[in-house]
């Protein structure tokens, strides 16, 4: 699997509002967030942007997210904790990616970073 590779030093992003996706337009494979109905392409174009920068906001908290339960997951003061290996694996990452994860969420549960938004584990 792909490692993701998170943004250095990006403002971090407020997402659109997701509408709900009703079970039998999910089912559709043409239906994506009611897109295929918009004619205006200028229209089309701003609430697509807006999907990508929702999906994009939410992956970059999925990876904070990711690398804090990594993080917990590796403490040496538990004693169920978990080797970089082990995360690897559960995760799908290299040993190396869950190292650098286990590192970069260390930093956010230490209140890390400049703000500005997530550091790159990287």
């Amino acid at each position: 699997m792909a490692e993701p590779t998170p943004r250095r030093n990006e403002p971090r992003l407020r997402p659109a509002p997701l509408l709900f996706e009703p079970a039998e337009a999910a089912s559709d494979p043409e239906h994506f967030f009611d897109l295929e109905s918009i004619d205006d392409p200028r229209a089309l174009l701003a609430r697509a942007t807006e999907l990508t920068l929702a999906f994009r906001a939410a992956a970059d908290r999925a990876v904070e997210y990711q690398a804090m339960a990594a993080a917990q997951l590796a403490d040496p003061r538990r004693f169920d904790r978990l080797t970089a290996a082990d995360i690897a694996e559960r995760a799908e990452w290299t040993e190396d990616y869950a190292k650098k994860m286990v590192e970069f969420g260390r930093d956010l549960m230490r209140g890390g970073g400049d703000g500005r938004g997530p550091s790159d584990p990287l």
